[in-house]
């Protein structure tokens, strides 16, 4: 059985806003400037620890490992509590969603963001049902673009890597496809510094309506 994995922030929801949100009330609250959005969309996608360097990095701040730990925790419990004030899924996932199971295909996330909010977001925003697996970016001892949280996607959605397609929105997601072995898909409207179309993904689709084309050229037996 084929798997259809999927990256979660930029890829199947629109998160944006309440990560730039909270991570601007850690940004403040330990009294560096808060970043507009247009300066953070290219620090996402590597999960929230990331972020928070990032935005540290931003406001010419040098820090260690010891200082990200408290801003760290902040972050987790203010976004855990405002997880889903903005965040929406993009249009056209649900029904492709329901069409793919309805066409026998396993369904799982792989993302980098952690356990602790990524299953709350999908319950939310009542996306959990569709997934046979849901992996985070603190599930194995590495995460993306590691290919372990891939395979590890694919196994737990009982599924195997053969035939299984990756559907992203970055160089994280595509370098994980091809360290796991697999075809991707990218979407061209994530949050990545970079075009996707330049990082040579198998296909680029520019909304949801276009991903079943996308996923029957490159597995044009089916699942």
């Amino acid at each position: 059985m084929s798997v259809l994995v999927f990256d979660l922030d930029g890829t199947l929801v629109s998160s944006m806003e309440d990560l730039v949100a909270t991570l601007n009330v850690v940004m403040t609250t330990a009294g560096h400037s808060a970043i507009p959005q247009e300066d953070i969309a290219n620090m996402v996608g590597l999960g929230a620890r990331v972020l928070i360097q990032r935005g540290l990095d931003y406001n010419g701040v040098s820090w260690t490992e010891d200082d990200i730990a408290p801003l760290f925790s902040h972050f987790l419990d203010h976004y855990a509590a405002n997880i889903a004030v903005h965040t929406r899924p993009f249009e056209g996932v649900l029904p492709a969603l329901e069409s793919f199971r309805q066409d026998g295909w396993k369904l799982a996330v792989c993302t980098n963001k952690a356990e602790r909010l990524t299953l709350p977001l999908l319950e939310k925003l009542d996306l959990g049902k569709y997934f046979d697996a849901v992996v985070g970016g603190d599930t194995y001892s590495v995460a993306k673009p590691h290919a372990k949280p891939v395979h590890g996607a694919i196994e737990r959605a009982g599924g195997q890597v053969a035939g299984s397609i990756m559907i992203g929105d970055s160089g994280t997601d595509i370098s994980a496809a091809r360290n796991a072995g697999i075809p991707v898909i990218a979407v061209d409207f994530g949050y990545t510094p970079v075009p996707v179309r330049d990082l040579d993904p198998d296909r680029v689709i520019s909304h949801f309506d276009e991903l079943a084309g996308a996923v029957t050229e490159l597995s044009p037996t089916g699942s």
